[in-house]
């Protein structure tokens, strides 16, 4: 059941969502036409803001420039975008425990949680990519589209399978 939402899912935002992935800061996003970008472009700003201040924490000594770029003073830099902003991954994930079997009465509080699991990790995944990139700008195009994608839906398989582990009834998981 998880692998068959996660496709739906998958196939319903490539076909309802389109963006451009331009170095536009206020890129357009659109729902079946509609324009939805404002907040695929404040969480963009908003991941980009709280992963400098994450680096700054640690010491770095990177800027971020009006338009979402992270920057090192080695010039080496990464663009924050709407597609970065882990809505995708959130909203897989909400349709993944909604759809599943269980009480109500907890999802009502494990999607939230869930959610805030999905927001923590696309942090430390922004974070990690970010710092590879000072001394390794080449290593971006595998840690973002390959290792951290799939890690991404590793986190999120894993938040589903506790969620069948420790909240469905072993009586709705045996076939009748």
């Amino acid at each position: 059941m998880f692998f068959f939402i996660l496709l739906v899912a998958n196939i319903f935002w490539k076909l309802s969502l389109q963006g451009e992935e331009s170095t536009n800061v206020d890129s357009l996003v659109t729902f079946w036409g509609m324009n939805i970008s404002a907040p695929f472009t404040w969480m963009a700003h908003h991941v980009a803001q709280v992963t400098k201040a994450i680096l700054h924490f640690f010491g770095s000594q990177v800027s971020l420039l009006p338009t979402n770029i992270l920057r090192y003073p080695n010039n080496n830099s990464v663009q924050i975008i709407w597609a970065c902003t882990g809505i995708k991954q959130a909203y897989i994930c909400l349709c993944i425990l909604a759809f599943a079997q269980g009480p109500w009465n907890k999802k009502i509080w494990y999607i939230p949680l869930s959610l805030l699991v999905v927001y923590v990790f696309n942090l430390i995944r922004i974070f990690f990519i970010v710092v590879s990139i000072e001394n390794h700008p080449g290593w971006f195009h595998f840690l973002h589209t390959y290792f951290f994608k799939y890690i991404f839906y590793g986190v999120i398989f894993l938040i589903w399978l506790f969620w069948e582990e420790n909240f469905v009834g072993k009586e709705s998981r045996v076939p009748e």
